[in-house]
């Protein structure tokens, strides 16, 4: 960051975990992941059993995991045990995207960051492949609200890959996916050109790149890295049989869209809101579901960071 003008109060640098501030020094894979999801996205106390699991699988992968997070005005990347708990346990810790970083950073205050904040911050430390559940995108009906997540600007102007279930399934995946065209950000299939649908393997969309292994993904990103700047998607399904069931989907999903209307809920507290909404109807299912489908993608992101710090640089 440049230094603060005269008479400015001093804005706090990017701490780093000593675990990731080592292996960035030394060139090892690092992975970035999210707090909105542990703070935001899994009921407490089972958001902190999440946390190691997901720190767990990219380890499996072969990388460190980096969890992002803002703290009393100061960002983290990579958040050690005592922090991860401060993180999970506080109801009221702010969400905070792009837009709400300089004001947390300049008044001292407590967030956790979503995917366009984890994006900025984990590419401005040095760490190229970042995991998560699913990403923001193009709300429905956005030609009459203009709703859209700053994920995909975000992403258009950030050299990394990020690992995801494709967007969430409140979205509209054709407008998003439009969007990220638009935006001329790479996507790509792992292992297959159907576009997931978060909970559910299709969406009902398709991309037009497949990838089949984390060498390959590693390679896109550094060939992306040459060409101009902006980040890669890859698109991670689940398996079918570990879905939520399809016709539950549709059903729920409707349902809590209808109950987000009526309770008058809008902008970025719809998704809080429905997936709740989900949980609570599923009796638990889509829970299940997005720890999965998030461990699944973390684990692909280690191997896809081992890949990319093994390319001559």
């Amino acid at each position: 960051m440049p230094p603060p003008s005269p008479g400015s109060p001093a804005v706090p640098t990017t701490a780093l975990s000593p675990e990731v501030a080592d292996a960035l020094t030394a060139g090892r894979p690092v992975v970035a992941l999210e707090s909105t999801l542990l703070a935001h996205g899994l009921p407490r106390p089972e958001n902190r059993a999440a946390a190691d699991q997901v720190e767990a699988a990219v380890r499996a992968g072969g990388a460190v995991p980096a969890t992002v997070a803002v703290l009393d005005g100061v960002p983290h990347v990579g958040l050690t045990p005592d922090r991860l708990d401060r993180v999970c346990a506080d109801a009221d810790l702010a969400k905070l995207a792009v837009r709400d970083l300089p004001v947390a950073l300049a008044l001292g205050r407590s967030g956790a960051t979503t995917v366009s904040s984890t994006a900025l911050l984990a590419a401005a430390a040095g760490i190229g492949v970042f995991a998560t559940g699913g990403l923001g995108g193009v709300h429905r009906e956005a030609a009459d609200t203009f709703d859209e997540s700053a994920d995909l600007t975000t992403l258009s102007r950030t050299p990394l890959l990020v690992v995801c279930a494709g967007v969430k399934s409140i979205l509209d995946v054709p407008a998003t996916l439009e969007r990220l065209e638009s935006l001329s950000v790479t996507v790509v299939g792992y292992r297959t050109t159907t576009f997931p649908g978060f909970y559910v393997a299709d969406s009902g969309s398709t991309v037009d790149w497949a990838v089949s292994s984390p060498e390959e993904a590693a390679a896109v990103l550094a060939a992306r890295r040459t060409l101009a700047p902006g980040g890669v998607v890859v698109a991670n399904p689940l398996p079918d049989d570990e879905q939520l069931d399809p016709a539950l989907h549709d059903r729920v999903i409707a349902d809590a869209l209808a109950a987000a209307v009526r309770a008058g809920v809008r902008g970025k507290a719809v998704t809080p809101f429905v997936l709740d909404h989900l949980h609570r109807v599923s009796e638990g299912a889509t829970l299940a579901v997005n720890v999965r489908l998030v461990l699944r993608n973390a684990e692909l992101a280690g191997r896809i960071a081992t890949a990319l710090a093994a390319l001559p640089r």
